[in-house]
């Protein structure tokens, strides 16, 4: 059953890659990308790279390059959930490790 599960999340996500991204979808995934950050920034745990795959995507939007724009967005969302999901799991993992 997993595997059947994970063959139609690997199709999917091949599917979406096959056409060419618009505006649309670009101002989508920045704006997606733009809140998972300051989700971060009110965890006081933004990474400098989410904010320079923000500018990476930005850029390749001014140029019209939105294939380029929607992959680095993406990436910038990625890693500003990833930087999320360390600030709440070391807001307990130190008292573990200190409070014996």
């Amino acid at each position: 059953m997993k595997k059947i599960v994970f063959a139609m999340m690997v199709s999917a996500v091949g599917a979406g890659s096959a056409r060419a991204a618009s505006e649309a979808d670009y101002l989508s995934a920045v704006a997606a990308a733009e809140s998972a950050n300051k989700g971060a920034g009110r965890l006081r745990n933004q990474w400098t790279v989410t904010q320079a795959a923000l500018t990476a995507a930005k850029k390749a939007a001014d140029s019209g390059n939105f294939d380029s724009a929607l992959k680095s967005a993406q990436e910038a969302e990625a890693l500003a959930k990833a930087s999320i999901v360390q600030a709440t799991s070391e807001k307990q993992r130190w008292k573990d490790m200190e409070i014996r």
